[in-house]
């Protein structure tokens, strides 16, 4: 199983067959709008930017999970992404990321890269999974991780 076994619900409710991207890495991330991390959105989009024509897509995954920070709807987190930070990478539809109703997508993320002393779970917003071209977990980076730390990593996968 990789990444490209998976269908998302993007915005609108429909689905997204993440076998779309096969071949390319990327770099998926659950999101909140009211966070202290929420200025991340701004490296993400930077990330995005600088490697974006050398195949690297980053998806937004919003979950209101952490402390009630992305209560708004589908449309109105993307228009505040887009607004305040420049985002132009896919956002994709709120999800859950931990717990009985955790997206499957998550789960199986979870299931192949440990956080911080072996833990499974997503521990707060902006934790980022970084895919490579192959659909396989490369590397797990916290939330405290600035996305800007990645380059390395997503410069690896690309070469």
């Amino acid at each position: 199983m990789s990444i490209y076994d998976f269908k998302v619900s993007a915005r609108d409710g429909s689905q997204v067959d993440l076998a779309q991207y096969k071949g390319q890495p990327l770099v998926i991330v659950n999101t909140a709008s009211k966070c202290g991390f929420t200025p991340q959105f701004a490296g993400l989009e930077q990330l995005y930017q600088e490697y974006k024509d050398r195949g690297l897509t980053v998806i937004g995954f919003p979950c209101n999970q952490f402390g009630n920070q992305d209560p708004g709807t589908n449309e109105e987190i993307a228009e505040f992404c887009q607004v305040n930070y420049g985002v132009t990478f896919p956002m994709m539809g709120k999800i859950d990321v931990n717990g009985e109703n955790a997206d499957p997508l998550y789960t199986w993320l979870t299931s192949q890269a440990r956080g911080f002393l072996g833990t499974k779970g997503i521990k707060w917003n902006f934790t980022k999974f970084l895919i490579g071209p192959d659909g396989e977990v490369v590397e797990r980076f916290s939330p405290q991780d600035a996305p800007e730390k990645m380059g390395a990593a997503i410069e690896k996968v690309l070469a």
